[in-house]
């Protein structure tokens, strides 16, 4: 797999569920769960797996510090992963492009990106906001998939 086609069509087949993986500053592996989903970067407009964060998840830390990921989708015994570099685009890391509106768009095309729907944006905004979340944005060098 040379693309994130494959990649993308994992995303509907289990909520976007998906284990991303980051490097802690002992070089150990850090992994999670979270709502990963497909979308243009911003500002470039280039493909990008992207996903939501709690702006006091130790995972920032470790981005900021080493910023690539893994990230792998699965649905039974199939599975696709992805992984490169990462932009953090949120309060604590702006990312030149994007105001302060910007980003209250960006975490809602995120959400949906990852399959997620709300019936009260303002509350959504709200929540996102104080929860300072921070958007991830990993544009692959390199995907592959079970075969």
């Amino acid at each position: 797999m040379t693309d994130l086609a494959e990649f993308t069509g994992f995303v509907a087949r289990d909520h976007g569920l998906a284990v991303v993986s980051t490097v802690r500053p002992d070089a150990t592996i850090n992994s999670s769960v979270v709502n990963a989903g497909v979308l243009p970067h911003p500002t470039t407009g280039v493909q990008t797996v992207a996903f939501v964060s709690r702006g006091d998840a130790r995972r920032l830390a470790y981005l900021r510090a080493t910023p690539r990921i893994t990230v792998v989708l699965r649905a039974g015994w199939q599975w696709a992963a992805a992984e490169g570099p990462v932009q953090l685009c949120g309060p604590d890391d702006p990312l030149p492009g994007v105001d302060a509106d910007g980003l209250r768009l960006l975490l809602r095309a995120v959400f949906t990106a990852a399959g997620g729907t709300h019936d009260d944006w303002e509350t959504y905004d709200r929540v996102m906001a104080q929860e300072r979340r921070t958007a991830v944005l990993m544009t692959p060098d390199r995907v592959y998939a079970s075969r």
